[in-house]
């Protein structure tokens, strides 16, 4: 098996299908396909199902672009020590983040990253619990990834390190704004108000479920489990929305109100890698996301992982 075929085979993975990964690559679509068939033959087992036009990887093929992605930056990360030499940064670096610590911390470290290696190219690819963000580092489909919880994250074989915490807020709607001058309000004050609720699992929802199993009288209007669409939700008066306080810079930007919700409730916001063969892209990464965590106070640590 050489890398060219992996780097056919991720092509296509990335881009959706045949088509699109060869004019990618370059390349004309019937080579393309001859060489996945060429891998396929070479392992045994199909990659993937063609449906119509469309290229749905099977099960082994799920399970090779781990590895594959791994082999690819061995190889990246080698030819990166040797440009290193000549004074060239470049590579790849692949990211998967939760929502709202895709917005900050991320973005900070992003723009910090960027400045300092403008040739690396970053992937940030989405998930939505902290389970699928460390599934995607153990595997070596992403080397980082970012995870907020209600409570520090520690995983066998993974490095946690700790970046901050995220006091929860109320974003509010303008239009049923009656919570007076004060910048924080009670749990019992979300009484009589409509809001627009991540789905089940998030701590946003479970300060929701929460108030309302003590007896607050708050209703559910929305339930959105795409949380780019709740800030457009909130601007147009549909209701107010519980989030972490990483969402306040855009809510101010678009003129909204935002409310510290007491008892205070906290988001633990990290990034988790690897502990060994990360590539140098990845190496730099962690560098900033270090800085970002000493400059918010002492509680931020890297967590060895559980033996």
């Amino acid at each position: 098996m050489d890398t060219r075929k992996l780097k056919y085979f991720l092509a296509v993975v990335d881009h959706g299908g045949f088509s699109r990964a060869a004019e990618h690559l370059l390349i004309a679509q019937p080579s393309l396909s001859q060489t996945i068939a060429g891998l396929e033959k070479e392992l045994g087992v199909p990659l993937f199902h063609r449906i119509g036009r469309r290229a749905v990887l099977s099960e082994a093929g799920r399970e090779l672009v781990g590895p594959a992605r791994v082999v690819m930056r061995d190889l990246d990360a080698a030819q990166s020590a040797v440009q290193a030499l000549l004074g060239v940064r470049s590579g790849r670096l692949d990211i998967i983040t939760m929502p709202s610590p895709g917005i900050e911390p991320l973005t900070s470290m992003i723009a910090e990253y960027t400045q300092a290696h403008p040739s690396v190219r970053l992937n940030v690819s989405a998930a939505f619990t902290p389970e699928e963000v460390i599934e995607s580092v153990r595997s070596g489909s992403t080397e980082i990834g970012l995870a907020g919880s209600p409570t520090p994250i520690r995983v066998p074989g993974v490095q946690v390190l700790e970046l901050e915490r995220q006091p929860l807020i109320l974003i509010v709607n303008p239009r049923a704004d009656t919570f007076g001058p004060a910048s924080g309000i009670q749990r019992e004050d979300l009484g009589g108000h409509r809001l627009i609720a991540s789905q089940r699992g998030s701590l946003m929802r479970w300060l929701v479920d929460d108030a309302l199993a003590r007896g607050v009288n708050t209703e559910i209007v929305v339930e959105v489990a795409h949380r780019t669409s709740i800030l457009p939700l909130v601007l147009a008066g549909v209701g107010h929305a519980v989030m972490p306080a990483s969402w306040a810079p855009l809510a101010h930007t678009s003129g909204l109100r935002t409310l510290l919700i007491e008892p205070v409730s906290h988001l633990d916001v990290a990034v988790l890698s690897r502990k060994e063969d990360l590539t140098p892209a990845a190496r730099a990464f962690l560098s900033v996301a270090e800085q970002h965590a000493a400059a918010r106070g002492p509680h931020n640590h890297a967590r060895e992982p559980d033996q």
